[in-house]
């Protein structure tokens, strides 16, 4: 039962995130394209009730993932997630008023039937609840330095295809680390109540990481076209959420023969988003 409620509230959380996406990405494309790596966007987006709107459609997002992962697995919760891709472009067509082609609903169907197959053949069980130290210093570290690198790659590039994957692979990366620390702090909550969710430094590392989270991914909307950025930043935040759910959480997953299906259900998704950041409704989107 706790499995089913952990989804049911990581599909809303999904759901919101994905009216955020379309709210944010509408403010975003009204900044100017810049070469710059700037603070001051966020600034200049502050300014934009839209974004703002799709900022707390994040808050309630960020809410309901809690509730997701106080009640299932990370490996379980966050590739559910990959759904706000398809959620975006639906939520996208009913506000613009467009309808979705035909090979748009075949990927649809792709990253859904993909996801549903990755998972199944997965099948991730829920482990610990509370991390020992050094595992969280070392996945901590593991964390911020790949995202450290795929921003220095970031700068030393102009606008483009490769900037906008990179900053929204640091993005994901982030995600899953607010994703694992969340966690905790839910755990803290619920074994400590309020004291002891404001005394569990999981709590702000949390809140520090999806800052600078929402930072990346606004640099990489602003920084290259959809295509470049969606793909990586979905595929990336559940396969390192994977990673930190067995890592830190010791969850496990089934291997084996498993993979083949695990495998082939992460190209579906892949080969689904691809199609759906080049449809027409995602550049218009993308476009404002």
């Amino acid at each position: 039962m706790q499995s089913v409620w952990a989804v049911v509230f990581a599909l809303l959380a999904a759901a919101g995130s994905a009216t955020a996406t379309v709210l944010q990405r509408k403010a975003a494309s009204t900044v100017p394209l810049s070469a710059g790596f700037r603070l001051r966007l966020i600034v200049e987006l502050l300014h934009r009730p839209v974004w703002l709107a799709g900022f707390g459609a994040i808050v309630l997002a960020a809410c309901l993932q809690a509730l997701a992962l106080s009640e299932g697995a990370l490996s379980l919760v966050q590739p559910l997630f990959v759904l706000e891709l398809p959620m975006a472009m639906l939520i996208a067509g009913f506000v613009l008023g467009r309808r979705l082609t035909r090979g748009s609903w075949l990927a649809v169907l792709a990253v859904v039937g993909g996801l549903g197959t990755a998972l199944a053949a997965a099948d991730p069980q829920g482990g610990i609840t509370h991390p020992p130290g050094g595992r969280w210093a070392v996945a901590t570290g593991c964390c911020v330095g790949a995202v450290a690198l795929l921003v220095v790659v970031a700068r030393r590039h102009p606008p483009g295809r490769l900037r906008a994957a990179s900053l929204a692979a640091g993005a994901a990366i982030g995600n899953a680390l607010t994703a694992a620390l969340m966690k905790a702090a839910t755990h803290a909550w619920q074994s400590d109540g309020f004291t002891g969710f404001l005394t569990a430094w999981q709590t702000y590392g949390f809140a520090l990481a999806g800052a600078g989270s929402v930072f990346l991914l606004q640099n990489a909307m602003q920084s290259g076209p959809l295509v470049a950025s969606q793909p990586a930043l979905t595929l990336t935040d559940a396969l390192v959420s994977l990673a930190l759910g067995v890592a830190l959480y010791e969850e496990t997953v089934r291997t084996g023969w498993w993979l083949l299906p695990e495998i082939a259900g992460a190209l579906a998704i892949l080969a689904g988003a691809l199609v759906l950041a080049r449809t027409p409704l995602a550049r218009l989107l993308a476009e404002g």
